[in-house]
């Protein structure tokens, strides 16, 4: 079935959806309030704490940990149970989580909340992910991953900014208080949607796997890996979108060390370039959501790469005392390059995977993430805190830009014709 975006067909057909509006406004209102909560933290523990590089790594360890031992099961789980009860649950337990952030004294107390608090989001992407494919139709799985990246990349540009007005008001609590707000608003907007709602709209499909039998966890859970060590093009893309991951997850949340350098006495700085960033996403995404093809992997993939090294190079040559501007016009192009991959990463995930089995390969593409995700930091953090923060943004930057120059050169390798697979 041919997946090209008509123009005749707007995203305000997909947002006549009302099911898939709740849906969404829920997902709007977690990832919103998530970045007030992220980037409080970072200043927290950053600029108040004054903890060091190796101590910041620790945070996306504690985010990390639990995708890794979980990420396998909360696919099978996201495949086999009722998706909407799985986001409601995780939205209520995530507002109960962030509130006992507030009570952290110090790393000791932070970091294992942190972990818990990851251990019940693990459940909740590929139950989103699993329930929008089931929510849309096939022809609207561009839009919908495009939206949902407007809404991951828009709450970076509105985040930060009132998070960091907030910041230079009040505290950085007021910002974790405000993500525990967000997350019971979009469990009070999932509690509107009705189950047989969620199971039926537009696809008419049923929960339970097409065959009627059931199968057990173990069983589903091997078959998502055979699934994708089966089909070349999701293989390539795993591998390719998680080596990316790895060269930037070395230095993403070393920003702080960065700008305690660029600028020490102005937190806000950091939140103005997330803010740039932010905002390069949004409109890039917003481009490619009315593109009329979706094919081009290769270049999509290989230039947001590109853009990203340029941006996070760029950064790294920065002096002490530097103005807003540039700051602002690298935040941008990272933006770009961020907007650009992501969602071609995740909308190649969507259209090459069958209906029933993207809670899988959603889950077991968190796992993989979360083995980087506890690498990249410790080892980024000691690179950092050994050569210094500009140096190694400097020599990652140059990294990650020949890694997309390499994934533009072998795209046709790569992201070859999709193949028809039997599942």
């Amino acid at each position: 079935m041919s997946l090209v975006l008509q123009q005749e067909k707007p995203a305000a057909s997909l947002l006549r959806n009302k099911v898939y509006v709740r849906v969404y406004s829920a997902y709007a209102a977690a990832a919103f309030g998530d970045w007030f909560d992220v980037l409080a933290i970072q200043v927290l523990v950053g600029y108040r704490w004054q903890v060091s590089p190796l101590m910041l790594a620790l945070i996306p360890v504690a985010y990390a940990l639990p995708g890794v031992l979980l990420g396998s099961v909360a696919g099978v789980a996201a495949d086999r149970l009722n998706k909407l009860r799985l986001m409601r649950i995780c939205d209520l337990a995530t507002a109960v989580l962030t509130l006992l952030i507030l009570l952290a004294p110090n790393m000791a107390w932070l970091l294992p909340v942190i972990a818990l608090r990851a251990a019940v989001s693990t459940l909740n992407v590929p139950a989103q992910q699993a329930l929008t494919r089931r929510l849309v139709r096939e022809d609207q799985l561009l839009q919908a991953t495009s939206l949902n990246g407007i809404v991951n990349q828009g709450s970076k540009l509105a985040g930060p900014l009132l998070g960091g007005l907030a910041l230079s008001l009040l505290s950085p609590q007021w910002c974790i208080l405000l993500c525990a707000c967000f997350r019971i608003g979009s469990y009070g907007l999932l509690f509107t949607v009705r189950n047989a709602e969620a199971a039926q709209a537009h696809t008419g499909e049923a929960e339970d796997d097409p065959s009627g039998e059931k199968q057990t966890l173990r069983a589903m859970w091997k078959e998502g890996w055979s699934y994708i060590f089966r089909s070349r093009l999701l293989l390539y893309t795993m591998l390719f979108g998680l080596a990316g991951s790895m060269a930037i997850q070395l230095v993403d949340f070393q920003f702080t060390s960065l700008f305690r350098m660029i600028a020490p006495d102005q937190e806000a700085m950091l939140g103005w370039m997330v803010a740039a960033a932010g905002a390069g996403a949004v409109l890039i995404i917003t481009v490619m959501s009315k593109w009329n093809s979706p094919d081009g992997y290769g270049w999509k993939m290989g230039g947001g790469y590109m853009l990203i090294g340029t941006a996070i190079g760029g950064l790294g040559l920065l002096p002490e005392g530097s103005s807003i501007l540039p700051v602002l016009v690298l935040g941008f192009v990272l933006g770009l390059g961020n907007g650009v991959s992501m969602v071609t990463f995740h909308y190649c995930l969507q259209k090459e995977t069958p209906p029933n089995m993207i809670g899988r390969v959603f889950g077991i593409q968190s796992t993989v993430l979360g083995f980087v995700m506890i690498a990249a930091p410790l080892l980024g953090g000691a690179m950092v805190q050994m050569s210094g923060p500009s140096r190694i943004f400097l020599d990652l930057g140059i990294v990650i830009a020949v890694l997309g120059l390499i994934g533009l050169l072998f795209r046709h390798v790569f992201w070859p014709k999709p193949e028809v697979m039997e599942v």
